[in-house]
């Protein structure tokens, strides 16, 4: 990050009375002011619970010119989009009226803010999650689900295993703009894409992962292992 725009950013946080009035925990969150250069972003503060691997950060962008705002749920971090914006007040603005919200809903789970379209498809209710192992090869279940997340571009995470240590984890998501299931990995923090677990409808994949999900969070833990 250039210095000059660094400078500038922080002038700006430095008289930001908001700030100043955000209260030290919420939702279980605990506040921390960063100011911190995070590659081309400047971090400003985040909220995060460390127990339940969840936290939002409000940072500011060089590359765009915007305030923005991460949220990261286990490994798993994104820009949530209704939090971007060009000028201060209107980023203010918007943390004013759906920040604390959001922090709840991430602390609680409320059915009522899932899609109907995740409704249509049962999800929630798929018996599968009692197959679902609590652990295995080292992964932990970390998401069910009876309880999916939405995360970016229409997608949510049905179910997660995670192995916080070694920063990896096996994903399946379901997009609700393709109807479509599918499976991403994370080993060391880089994404690998799975095309084995596509699926249109739960029975189908639940077929795939009756036959791949434990060999492949095995063959995971192998690749982890060998480092």
């Amino acid at each position: 990050m250039k210095e000059a725009i660094k400078e500038k950013i922080a002038a700006q946080v430095e008289t930001w009375e908001y700030l100043k009035k955000l209260p030290k925990t919420a939702h279980g969150f605990v506040f921390e002011l960063l100011m911190r250069e995070n590659g081309d972003m400047l971090d400003i503060y985040s909220y995060e619970n460390k127990a339940a691997h969840r936290s939002i950060t409000a940072y500011y962008h060089e590359e765009t010119r915007e305030y923005k705002l991460r949220m990261r749920i286990g490994l798993t971090e994104f820009c949530v989009i209704e939090y971007i914006y060009a000028e201060l007040a209107d980023f203010q603005k918007m943390l004013e009226e759906r920040c604390d919200n959001l922090l709840a809903d991430m602390a609680v789970f409320n059915p009522d803010h899932i899609t109907s379209i995740v409704h249509d498809k049962k999800i929630m209710q798929w018996n599968y999650r009692e197959k679902l192992p609590e652990s295995f090869a080292g992964f932990h279940l970390f998401i069910t689900p009876d309880k999916p997340v939405r995360v970016i571009n229409g997608s949510y995470i049905i179910f997660d295993y995670s192995d916080f240590v070694n920063q990896s984890n096996f994903i399946i998501y379901y997009n609700v703009f393709r109807d479509e299931f599918f499976g991403e990995s994370r080993v060391f923090n880089i994404p690998e894409v799975s095309y084995d677990f596509d699926s249109h409808e739960l029975s189908e994949l639940m077929n795939k992962l009756e036959i791949r999900l434990l060999p492949h969070l095995q063959k995971m833990r192998t690749r982890i292992d060998a480092k």
